[in-house]
């Protein structure tokens, strides 16, 4: 069976961790647009023709990276400053690069970097010093600070601190090969193209790109040949001078970053309390959303999640509305237009797809086959408008959006026929456990919302839901003398996987009804109390979050994506779904332990990072492959706090429930500027873990 997807050309490239999906017959595409070309792994190499240092097995490493993100723009750089056309270096704009190239020589030397950092979600900072008088001793008399950003612009700035005027040449050398970012990462981005001289600046085209730099004030001399810009500065004691440059796109104007319109889907919360690290997990988090928000070419009124950065730079469906369903406090209108959006790519007409969400294969680790991410997507499209009715989606666009949910839950009573479970789409796959989760969480909150709508259907999915249930608890769980354990997927014959992983976290997820009620379960009491034991346990818990498979299973690799790294995803809904059962000490544990990994990242969390066990005085190993930012790990952020404060919201009802975690991990938390019910939502957790509601909409009862 063919799997469809829309991913972008960046997107490839993370197919080489999560291995192929079917090829579409569909032309090559920029981020967020149908299409897409699979790139093959190979050593990357700068356009020179040099092999980039740590790139010898395929992707070019990240782990070290600054990356500016403000889709569809980025500008990633190493901690030097200087782009230098190696790896991934450079600035990009919808998956192509357009600058490789941009070395500052201030008379003839290029600066000693001091500093190097982030100053926000979309841009970087650099600091160089040189030593210019000869009579300066061993002291630099010259800095060079450089400002990049994502949109495309970089500004550099000479500040002098002789006692002298000092003459200073100045020259930005430039190149690029315009190449696209799946073939960089491949290692197939080829030669530099030649330089034109362009305005006050320089021009390079290709058959297929054209990009510009531009620069204020024009430099002196600009040679195309050597891809040179030349000033000649004269600086008085203590003066300043600076040089910006703008990088362009084929003649197009200034990048239009959506995160930053003046109506942005997400509300600026804030968090504060006794643990300043939840303020700033916050802060980051909404920063990175909103760095990563795309907009439908056809539809610009609708926004969704760019998957990360910078392999996943376009629409990818399961996560992006996986991270619009954990950003709900933040309002309903990423959720909306998210919806929106992939029920345009919703299939239709007869034959056994009709109403899915497409979505390519993601590799499953060692013991299972890549599994369909549209399977997921699907189950996830009628959930994340059922939770955003009971976060304050207005009537008319949930009833705009109803028919598409129709068709995803028709889709399932179809999928399984006569069957209890749900199993992958090809013929003969296996019947996995969090696709069963995917599926009765589906089938409850499905229900709920055909009943809302006076649409027929919820009493079939109910009664499907209650026999999956039943046969999951035997089914899916094995015994053992530690109590058992969930049973990772049955396969076509009917033998169960018993290896412990991440993706039973699924299980603990159920979903929100009315009255702030959670759906039940697949699982029991015992047997979710047993899961909370073995998810607080030193073989799933490495002390900075949830492994993705057991330590002590057969195929575990602390970097494995699915074989053993922390997935920041998985661990957040682990604490989430764990507070919610009322096992707070577990929660509680994975809570700080990701808290204590998001600071060494200065609390911008990777999507994965290695399951290296934690000791004293250690650090997170970060994955050298990891998309930073990622649209799941950001809105993890959003979830973990919201889960503090247990905020389980009724719109409909006007009423909201609180159900906060009562151990206070963190002490006092406050959050401010959250949106329930379409008004702004503020919230106090005192340190014995009692819960007070500073503002609400009017009307909004406290409910039981």
């Amino acid at each position: 069976m063919q799997h469809l997807t829309q991913p972008s050309v960046a997107d490839d490239a993370h197919r080489l961790r999560d291995g192929p999906s079917p090829r579409l017959p569909a032309a090559e595409s920029l981020p967020g647009q149908p299409g897409g070309r699979t790139a093959r792994p190979g050593p990357s190499r700068s356009p020179q023709g040099a092999r980039s240092p740590g790139s010898a097995d395929g992707l070019p490493p990240t782990h070290t990276a600054l990356i500016c993100v403000a889709l569809p723009g980025l500008a990633i750089s190493t901690d030097q400053g200087q782009l230098n056309g190696r790896g991934l270096e450079g600035f990009y704009r919808a998956g192509r690069r357009l600058l490789a190239r941009c070395q500052v020589r201030v008379a003839g030397r290029e600066p000693l970097s001091v500093l190097a950092g982030m100053t926000g979600a979309d841009s970087a900072r650099f600091v160089g010093v040189l030593r210019v008088s000869p009579a300066a001793g061993p002291d630099p008399d010259v800095v060079v600070e450089r400002v990049r950003h994502a949109e495309g612009t970089e500004r550099i700035t000479l500040r002098s601190s002789a006692r002298h005027p000092l003459r200073l040449p100045f020259e930005v050398a430039l190149g690029t090969d315009l190449a696209e970012l799946s073939a960089i990462a491949s290692g197939n981005s080829g030669p530099e193209v030649a330089a034109g001289v362009h305005d006050s600046g320089l021009r390079w085209t290709t058959p297929t790109a054209t990009s510009s730099v531009t620069a204020d004030p024009s430099p002196a001399d600009a040679l195309a040949s050597a891809g040179l810009l030349r000033w000649e500065f004269e600086l008085p004691p203590g003066g300043t001078v600076s040089v910006e440059l703008r990088v362009r796109a084929d003649s197009t104007g200034p990048l239009r970053v959506v995160g930053r319109a003046a109506t942005s889907p997400l509300a600026p919360a804030r968090a504060t309390g006794d643990d300043p690290r939840a303020s700033a997990l916050l802060r980051t988090s909404i920063e990175d959303l909103q760095a990563l928000l795309l907009r439908d070419p056809a539809h610009p009124s609708d926004t969704y999640l760019g998957a990360g950065a910078p392999w996943r730079c376009g629409l990818a469906p399961a996560e992006a509305l996986a991270a619009a369903r954990m950003t709900l406090p933040l309002g309903t209108r990423l959720a909306a237009g998210t919806l929106r959006t992939l029920a345009r790519t919703q299939l239709r007409g007869p034959g056994p797809q009709a109403g899915m969400i497409p979505g390519p294969r993601r590799d499953a680790g060692a013991h299972l086959p890549p599994g369909c991410t549209g399977t997921e997507a699907t189950l996830l499209f009628p959930v994340l408008l059922a939770e955003a009715r009971r976060w304050g989606l207005p009537d008319q666009e949930i009833r705009e959006l109803m028919p598409a949910a129709e068709r995803c839950l028709t889709w399932l009573r179809a999928a399984t026929g006569d069957r209890t479970y749900l199993r992958d789409p090809q013929p003969e796959g296996p019947a996995r456990c969090e696709t069963q989760a995917h599926a009765h969480r589906a089938a409850l909150l499905g229900a709920d919302l055909l009943d809302a709508y006076d649409r027929p259907g919820g009493t079939g999915l109910r009664q499907w839901a209650s026999e999956l249930r039943a046969a999951f608890r035997t089914d899916f769980w094995t015994a053992d003398r530690s109590g058992g354990r969930p049973v990772a997927a049955l396969t076509p014959d009917g033998r169960p996987l018993t290896q412990l992983g991440s993706a039973a976290v699924h299980l603990l997820d159920t979903g929100l009804l009315g009255g702030g009620e959670p759906a039940v379960g697949l699982l029991d009491k015992v047997q979710t109390e047993q899961l909370a034991r073995l998810f607080g346990g030193p073989a799933m818990d490495s002390g900075w979050g949830l492994r993705g498979l057991g330590a002590k299973e057969t195929g575990h690799n602390p970097f494995g994506h699915r074989g053993g790294a922390v997935r920041v995803q998985e661990t957040a809904l682990a604490v989430a779904g764990l507070a919610a059962a009322g096992y707070e000490k577990e929660a509680g544990g994975l809570l700080c332990g990701l808290l204590a990994a998001a600071e060494h990242f200065g609390h911008r969390l990777p999507e994965m990072f290695a399951g290296e066990q934690r000791t004293d005085g250690s650090a997170p190993l970060p994955h050298p492959a990891a998309c930073r930012p990622a649209a799941t790990a950001a809105a993890s952020g959003v979830l973990l706090l919201a889960t503090l404060a247990g905020i389980r919201p009724d719109a409909p009802a006007r009423t909201v429930a609180l159900r906060p975690v009562r151990s206070a991990p963190l002490g006092e938390l406050g959050l401010t500027g959250l949106r329930v019910a379409g008004a702004p939502f503020s919230i106090r957790v005192s340190r014995l873990g009692l819960a007070m509601v500073e503002e609400a909409a009017n009307g909004l009862q406290l409910g039981a």
